[in-house]
């Protein structure tokens, strides 16, 4: 008897263990980042091998809460997952664990294999279907596909319901990633929308006033004032070639991968030989901690800050001072230019510097803009270091 419940014991350790490190692998990738679609397969292959299953899937509710998508699958056949991709809720097992909230393990495979039209389904013996939820909330079911039924040993099914609440914490996480993706590349162009406007579209709408006066000089026949307004034309047309390029060259150039310290140190490089004017870089932090979305932001400013000072400006000097204190992050950037009122709509570079205060407020701090003493411009970034 004793040795039976050794064996016993051993057996329940063989299952035990591989579950707990699925469960473990899990929960790290809740804090690492885990690609999504390899975290599944480990974890169906894992769960497939201690369960004794044939075959694992795991599908999410769709946007109507009506029908469950196919995200990973191991083990079913080709032809059967052509016919699995969208399920409807009430079709079976699937949808009854969902609705109801509960783990289902069911011999009636009929339903499958009339949706699948494959004859995979009716060599299962015993399905399980078991809730993935978040915060409360159901997002979707895992099952496993067993050839012999009443083969999972309990241990093992006790545990399932804790993978299904990890399981559904990391697609969720992974839906968020997404979604915040979508809004920063909206808000990206957004802002590409906008310097468009506050460059090359108010020059080319300048280049056209330029071409309808030359139009009418020269039904007029004043060939002085034709020549002048020619001159204007090809004068707007350069301006408006060169911000193309710059918009171009601006937002196809990716960010340093090292961070945004070394991005910032290409940048002044290339203003240095672009523009001829004197930089004095001042890093006081030494190691930013910034998130990549703020590094971005920040980067986007201080470059269009460098823009105005050659575009507007024509400013012989700049000084940028990054620093970090009293738990806020600042960025301050000088120029000896020709400066600018920065309350007036007709001030050159107006609509950029309404853009760099959306970053800024992006960054949940503020960006001020005054003269300096010799008629320059001072620009201050100020955001806090968590976002």
């Amino acid at each position: 008897m004793q040795t039976d419940n050794v064996e016993s014991d051993a057996e329940h350790g063989r299952y035990k263990l591989p579950a707990l490190l699925a469960l473990s692998e899990v929960a790290s990738s809740l804090s690492t980042g885990a690609d999504i679609d390899a975290l599944l397969g480990r974890y169906l292959s894992t769960m497939m091998r201690i369960a004794g299953a044939t075959a694992g899937t795991v599908r999410l509710l769709t946007a109507d809460g009506g029908h469950l998508r196919l995200v990973r699958a191991l083990g079913l056949p080709a032809e059967a997952l052509q016919h699995e991709q969208i399920v409807p809720l009430e079709c079976g097992a699937c949808g009854d664990a969902v609705l109801r909230d509960i783990e289902v393990c069911s011999g009636a495979l009929e339903r499958c294999a009339e949706a699948a039209r494959h004859g995979f389904f009716r060599d299962c013996a015993e399905l399980h279907a078991v809730p993935l939820r978040h915060r409360g909330e159901i997002v979707g079911v895992f099952n496993l596909f067993l050839r012999r039924a009443d083969s999972v040993p309990e241990d093992v099914r006790l545990l399932f319901g804790a993978i299904g609440e990890h399981l559904g914490m990391a697609l969720e996480n992974a839906r968020l990633s997404r979604e915040n993706a979508r809004i920063t590349l909206m808000n990206e162009r957004q802002m590409l929308a906008g310097q468009v406007h506050d460059s090359l579209a108010q020059t080319l709408a300048y280049a056209r006033m330029r071409a309808g006066a030359l139009q009418r000089a020269r039904e007029e026949g004043d060939a002085a004032l034709e020549e002048r307004h020619l001159s204007e034309l090809q004068t707007a047309l350069d301006a408006a070639y060169a911000e193309l390029r710059a918009l171009i060259g601006n937002f196809r150039k990716p960010i340093n991968p090292r961070g945004l310290l070394a991005a910032l140190r290409d940048a002044i490089d290339e203003f240095r030989a672009r523009s001829g004017a004197q930089v004095e870089f001042e890093d006081r932090v030494l190691d930013l901690d910034l998130t990549p979305e703020q590094e971005v932001q920040v980067f986007h400013i201080i470059h269009e800050a460098l823009a105005n000072a050659e575009r507007h400006a024509a400013a012989r000097h700049v000084r940028i001072i990054v620093d970090r204190a009293a738990g806020r992050h600042s960025v301050l950037i000088e120029d000896d230019g020709a400066g600018f009122d920065a309350g007036s709509s007709a001030a050159p570079g107006h609509f950029g510097l309404a853009i760099m205060r959306e970053r800024a407020a992006k960054l949940g701090g503020e960006l001020t803009v005054d003269a300096t003493r010799g008629g320059g411009t001072r620009l201050r970034l100020s955001f806090p270091e968590q976002p």
